[in-house]
Parts: structure tokens; sequence; C-alpha cells
């Protein structure tokens, strides 16, 4: 496994890179926008490939990498399924698994910071965001964080991984890079305490004043997505006319999302699965099959079969659309799976 932990001094915000050496597959989570060419050019230095890029949570101290990262290597956005953000592909839920090749991370719902913050647990080790920092916790008092909830991540969730777990947080203050769960139970000052109570009077009372960026990054991070005017412009059609299309003949529809997407939602009827980190290597192989097929890509939101979409053009396939808003859009519209 390769593992690069990365910091930026400005927010004091970890960044972390993993891969799998066998697959040169690369995910990255929590980037910082300022530092998306660094993180480039690392991926070019270790020949990998970044496939997905995670936020742990709505940041209010700097402006997500994410949407940049989307934009120049065509990798898939996730975040937790309660996040209210729209640059998000792909929403997972609490212990869904995320996958890239020769990695795979559980995700666990740890909302009290914000509402809708996860953390990730992958093997030895956990990534907390914000929810639990190294001595300190996250605070409460904005972005709908609530310390009862804070308590009930950390402890009922985050202090009963096994007491080796790395805990690797989103932030750190103080030059700290890396602790344990047996620690921060031991050694950290806001969990020695007897009940939640206790706990949330130490959040009420902390009194600290608002990040810096926060006026600026919670707007920005909230509107980092590919909107339904650009899907448009890349070839986007509405759902009605989708379902028009797809009846003809020498049409193809291929489904973008993961297995475990499909499983949670279901697929339209007919639909070929290839997944979106694989598009390049499905094109390559059925170039001749495709040439002269209406291509119809689909997936969640319609991010990623915007992506598609400008993938294909550069492979000359000029043939194909995508379902503007995806599989959610079409479900809205009323029609069914079997359509």
């Amino acid at each position: 496994m390769i593992f690069r932990q990365l910091f930026d001094k400005v927010s004091s915000t970890y960044t972390y890179l993993i891969a799998s050496a066998r697959g040169r597959e690369a995910l990255i989570i929590d980037p910082v926008l300022e530092n998306v060419d660094q993180y480039i050019e690392l991926l070019n230095q270790l020949d990998l490939k970044l496939v997905k890029v995670i936020d742990t949570h709505i940041h209010a101290d700097h402006i997500s990498g994410i949407a940049e990262l989307r934009d120049k290597t065509n990798c898939v956005t996730v975040m937790g399924d309660k996040t209210p953000a729209d640059v998000v592909a792909m929403r997972v839920s609490d212990e869904e698994n995320i996958k890239i090749d020769g990695i795979d991370l559980k995700a666990i719902y740890t909302p009290g910071h914000t509402a809708e913050s996860f953390s990730f647990l992958m093997g030895d080790r956990v990534f907390t965001g914000d929810a639990l920092l190294i001595r300190g916790t996250g605070r409460t008092d904005f972005q709908n964080g609530d310390p009862k909830d804070s308590y009930n991540s950390i402890f009922n969730k985050l202090l009963k991984l096994p007491e080796e777990t790395l805990v690797y947080p989103g932030h750190d203050y103080k030059g700290e890079t890396v602790s344990t769960i047996i620690e921060e139970k031991k050694f950290n000052p806001r969990l020695q305490v007897q009940s939640v109570d206790e706990y949330v009077e130490i959040m009420n009372n902390l009194n600290l004043p608002d990040p810096k960026m926060m006026d600026v990054a919670v707007p920005s991070n909230l509107k980092l997505g590919i909107d339904f005017n650009r899907q448009k412009v890349n070839n986007g059609i509405e759902p009605e006319e989708f379902n028009r299309i797809k009846k003809d003949p020498s049409a193809i529809l291929i489904d973008l999302r993961e297995q475990n997407e499909i499983d949670k939602e279901g697929m339209i009827k007919n639909s070929e699965i290839v997944p979106f980190p694989s598009m390049y290597e499905y094109l390559d192989k059925y170039k001749d099959k495709l040439k002269d097929k209406k291509i119809l890509f689909y997936c969640a939101h319609g991010h990623r079969s915007t992506l598609a979409v400008q993938i294909s053009k550069s492979y000359n396939f000029t043939n194909c659309c995508h379902l503007i808003g995806g599989l959610e859009n079409w479900k809205k519209e009323g029609l069914g799976l079997s359509e």
C-alpha cells in the first residue's frame, strides 16, 4: 500500500493519499483547493491514477479540492449520504464500503461536528475528519453540529474500534500527525467525562471564534457540482427524451455506477454495467462495436455521465448523450426501472 499524509499550513488540514501498489489506483481524502497541483504532481511521480476523492464533511476553513480534482483527473467525487453538497457523484451510507483496486474503506456516519460528517475505516486506521481530533474533538457550534451527536459518534462508534487502531484526523494545530484509539481514550481531555451531559457542557462552553474562511468556504463547498446547465451542454437530455431514444435498436444503455449503488437503487432495464473508473478500458476494448451505436450514459446524479460524454468524444464517439440528473431525476419524473 502507498500512503501519504499531506499538510496544508494555512488551514492546518491533513489530506490523505492512499493507493494499492498492485493496481496503481488511488483515492484522496479531504483535499484542499490550493494544493491540487501538488496532489497531481505526486500522483504522476508515483505513477498512480486517481479514481476517487472523498470529503469527510462540508469544510468551513478551506475550499475543497474535490471539484478541481474531478475536472482535472475525471475521478469520482464521494461523500456521505447526508451531505447537502451538490458536487457528489457517489453518496455512501453508514457501513457501506468504498472500493478501489486493492483498497477497501468502510464509511462510518459520525455526526456532531456537522450534521453530515463521516469517518472512513481502512484496516488498521481510521480517517476521522473533524469528528475526533488528536487530544480534541471537532467543535459543534455551527453547521447543524450537535454535542450529543458528537458524544454518540465518538463513544459509541469510534472508541468501539480496536484500541490499536490508528487515528488520522482532518486537522491538527499542534504538530501531531497520528494517534491511536487507546491514546485518545486515556489522554484526550474532552473524553475524560462520566456522562453525555458532562461532554455537552464542555462543548457548549468552548467559546471559539468562527473560522476565518467560514463565510466563504461553506457556501463555496456546497456549490462545487456539475450543474444541470453544464450537463445539458455536454449532450445532456431530459428523462422523457432519454427514455424515447433508448428504445432505438441501435442504442446501447450504459450504467456508470458501481455494484453497491445498483444494489441500493436498482437500474434501468437492459442496461450494461460499466463502472466509471473502467470507462477507458471499456471504450478501448469495444470501440469497433460502439462506433455505430447510440451510446446512452447514466449514473446517480449526472456527474459521472457528463464526464463520460466528454471522454467518449476524445475517442471520436459523437453519437452519445447522457441522462441529466441521473437516475435520481429519472425516478422524480415517474419513470420506472422497467421502462
